[in-house]
């Protein structure tokens, strides 16, 4: 009888348990937007994407990835009525109107031989980075364009625990009350670097589970064998938790995510969708707007499609998209962003070259 009832109470606490997980949120692509870009402007590339405070879509593209046909108009004369090049950094709004663009060459700054991840700190500056094999900086602008900030330099070799530049850094998020700017760092390098935000001293770095990164060569990645020591390339993500105050990093390649305090030490790591070969399953996340940031919104570029992901426990909750080229559909995804209502927003590279809005339909939390 005792266990007859004790396997009631466990069956009944199950339940329960189930009933409190919460439900994945719902979404549905708006194939409307953005709006058509003025100008004749067509985007190339788009490499990064990320919303401000003012619920505004910030998208970085590259113009150099355009073809000869696709910049018909730039010809002289020209050789088609399109098109021409939209600038790297375009600002739209919720309803898909392009509000502002500039980007590009400049006095006191190296841009970016291949522009990669954009961020918008809660002071308003704007962060670049950039995955060319030259590439060794990060940039810090203000909103309208105006050059703040150049942390490190372009150079022609990468080392991963180097203090004065970056090796290709794919990304980069801002802990303003700790005047800290963190680097996904990178394509060349196999690391997370920190450096203070107002000044661009460097402050610290880690590689793959807290330890001191390496740039020796690693086998390719295998589902079989045990998980790698190092970073692979690329370090393509990193994200600050508002909640939890920790560290999450997309080793996409590894397909994986770790996660870590900011003073470097390790916490935990988590495969997601660990048989993707290739170009890996972990791209990029961004958290839920929620009080408690309940999900994050993982992207998968090889395998096409959104996850939807309980931050605290690390379950799929949900998930939508597969590869292909219309609406809602995803050729070479690459980044995503959320709003404060809840909705996303992906980009895509290669020949996707396109930003789609994902509404969310069901109330949030």
């Amino acid at each position: 009888m005792r266990y007859a009832l004790a396997l009631a109470m466990a069956a009944n606490c199950a339940a329960a348990h189930a009933q409190e997980r919460p439900r994945a949120p719902q979404f549905e692509v708006d194939a409307t937007w953005p709006k058509t870009l003025p100008n004749r402007w067509i985007l190339g590339q788009v490499s990064g994407i990320a919303t401000d405070r003012h619920d505004r879509i910030w998208v970085v593209h590259r113009p150099g990835s355009l073809t000869p046909r696709e910049r018909a108009a730039e010809r002289t004369p020209p050789e088609a009525k399109c098109c021409v090049a939209a600038p790297p950094v375009l600002v739209f709004d919720a309803s898909g109107n392009l509000l502002s663009s500039w980007g590009g060459a400049g006095a006191g700054y190296q841009w970016p031989e291949s522009e990669h991840g954009i961020y918008i700190d809660a002071n308003d500056f704007v962060w670049l980075a950039g995955n060319g094999k030259t590439d060794g900086q990060l940039l810090k602008f203000t909103m309208d364009g105006k050059f703040v900030l150049q942390i490190g330099k372009q150079a022609g070799a990468h080392d991963s625990n180097a203090t004065d530049r970056l090796g290709s850094p794919a990304d980069v998020a801002v802990d303003v009350a700790a005047r800290e700017v963190y680097a996904a760092d990178g394509y060349g390098n196999r690391r997370v670097v920190v450096f203070d935000s107002e000044t661009g001293a460097y402050k610290r770095h880690w590689g793959a589970y807290g330890k001191r990164p390496s740039d020796e060569k690693t086998a390719p990645y295998d589902p079989a064998k045990p998980p790698s020591p190092q970073f692979g390339n690329p370090v393509h993500c990193i994200r600050l938790s508002q909640v939890d105050g920790l560290v999450y990093v997309c080793d996409r390649t590894n397909d994986r995510l770790q996660i870590f305090r900011k003073d470097g030490s390790f916490v935990s790591e988590h495969a997601f969708e660990k048989e993707t070969r290739g170009n890996g399953s972990v791209y990029d996340l961004v958290f839920s707007p929620d009080r408690g940031e309940r999900f994050m919104y993982m992207i998968d570029g090889m395998n096409g499609e959104v996850r939807i992901v309980e931050r605290v426990s690390k379950q799929i909750a949900g998930r939508f998209g597969r590869p292909g080229r219309q609406a809602g559909e995803f050729t070479a995804l690459h980044n995503i962003a959320v709003d404060r209502q809840g909705n996303l927003y992906t980009s895509e590279v290669q020949t996707g070259q396109r930003i789609q809005k994902f509404r969310r339909l069901d109330q949030q939390l």
